[in-house]
């Protein structure tokens, strides 16, 4: 049985919830790798729209509006931006769904803590042996087939047109020191459970699904013609996230109580949990930075 698989047969049995959110921002920014600069490769974003190049804290992103449907969760959610690369025309291809999933509530001791924030992935990796897929899940596969990952490094993508979407998923270190929030590891590093003087918290996993169909409708065959914005043409095992806590509190500890069920809706004092908010994200700072990949490589290569 692949790995994947019996991930997602582990996943459906303990307690979870998922949000859909939708991109509302795509820029050369990563405030937890180059705070206060703007020399990141392109990431796309989702959840609170305060986020800029600075680093925000918890209450910072609880003033913004969500492009999540959860009211309740003023998180801030990005990943490296994907392409269609056609001779030298970049095209972002984008996600028919973002969603992220909190499972494994079951196993949950505490919330998320304030000002938690959080790297699942490898931005550098360059083959699979740079991946750690026992411990972060990442796998790229064809939503609806057909199916080719026996045949193929896992974390790269597909080498088959996918009929339908083409999916990738992440899984985020669920262990974290309150003393410390900085510090943090994954359960599954220390036999299930966490390290010494820290806590178990809810299992964040990305779920992304790119509509490769409506952007490449011929299809492809071997290497697909995509690229990642920290990667090379063709392959996926840079594909990372980035992750800071946005849930306010009595939300946040709602969604402790879904142990012992499949799913639950996790709803708090700003509204029910599948219920897009009123106001539009969109970029705070868009006279800064920039959305083109082109440039982005530019500015990556400038001096502070």
């Amino acid at each position: 049985m692949h790995f994947s698989t019996l991930f997602f047969l582990v996943g459906t049995a303990v307690a979870l919830t998922d949000i859909e959110h939708k991109p509302f921002m795509r820029k050369n920014i990563d405030p937890l790798v180059f705070p206060g600069k703007y020399k990141s490769h392109m990431h796309s974003f989702y959840g609170s729209d305060t986020i800029t190049k600075d680093l925000p804290t918890t209450a910072e992103l609880q003033k913004g509006c969500p492009s999540g449907e959860n009211p309740n969760d003023l998180s801030i959610y990005w990943a490296p931006t994907l392409y269609y690369v056609n001779g030298e025309i970049y095209t972002e291809i984008y996600p028919a769904t973002f969603k992220t999933y909190y499972e494994q509530i079951d196993h949950a001791e505490i919330a998320f803590p304030p000002n938690f924030a959080a790297i699942a992935g490898n931005a550098s990796a360059k083959s699979q042996s740079d991946i750690n897929e026992k411990v972060n899940a990442l796998t790229w596969w064809c939503d609806a087939g057909p199916e080719d990952r026996s045949s193929r490094p896992r974390a790269t993508f597909p080498r088959v047109t996918c009929t339908a979407h083409m999916q990738v998923i992440l899984r985020f270190p669920d262990c974290v020191d309150v003393k410390d929030v900085k510090r943090y590891a994954y359960a599954a590093e220390n036999g299930g459970s966490c390290p010494t003087g820290m806590k178990r918290m809810p299992s964040l996993r990305f779920s992304v699904r790119y509509d490769t169909k409506k952007t490449i409708p011929q299809g492809w065959k071997g290497v697909p013609p995509f690229k990642l914005a920290c990667g090379e043409i063709g392959d996926g095992y840079c594909f990372h996230g980035d992750f800071i806590n946005g849930w306010y509190e009595d939300a946040a500890k709602n969604m402790l109580k879904a142990k012992g069920q499949t799913f639950m809706r996790i709803d708090g004092a700003h509204g029910n949990g599948k219920q897009y908010s009123s106001c539009k994200a969109t970029d705070r700072d868009p006279n800064n930075g920039t959305s083109d990949y082109k440039k982005s490589l530019q500015m990556m290569m400038g001096s502070d």
